[in-house]
């Protein structure tokens, strides 16, 4: 069975980018525009990771981050915020809240694919 790996980002030229690369790489991959869809599709499919932007309507990618963890069934995943805030504090933040990575756009698809693939244990 492929590794799922759950795209949430508000920008669709992005969620192209990102889904395209992913399944390039042999990876499962399911596509979602806002954090409340991000959380649902998460609960109902249950990835090995998930890719979120941090700025997005409804939930923002740090609060999407604080209710993976905080969920038993969902607290293992594996995150990495894809985000433009680079700002220190936001990096130290999405840390603090339990991300796995934190990719600062503008980013390499093929750098984000090795970084995901390190987190879920498939070779680079």
């Amino acid at each position: 069975m492929k590794p799922r790996v759950l795209i949430a980002d508000d920008d669709s030229t992005i969620r192209a980018l990102v889904e395209a690369t992913v399944q390039n790489s042999g990876l499962e991959c399911r596509v979602v525009g806002n954090g409340t869809e991000a959380l649902e599709t998460v609960r109902e499919w249950h990835p090995d990771a998930a890719v979120l932007d941090v700025n997005m309507p409804s939930l923002n990618g740090f609060e999407v981050l604080t209710s993976l963890r905080q969920d038993p069934l969902t607290r293992d995943i594996r995150v990495i915020l894809l985000t433009a805030r680079q700002q220190e504090t936001d990096v130290i933040r999405g840390f603090g809240l339990g991300a796995d990575d934190y990719v600062i756009k503008p980013f390499s698809p093929m750098e984000l694919i090795a970084r995901l693939k390190r987190l879920i244990g498939t070779t680079p």
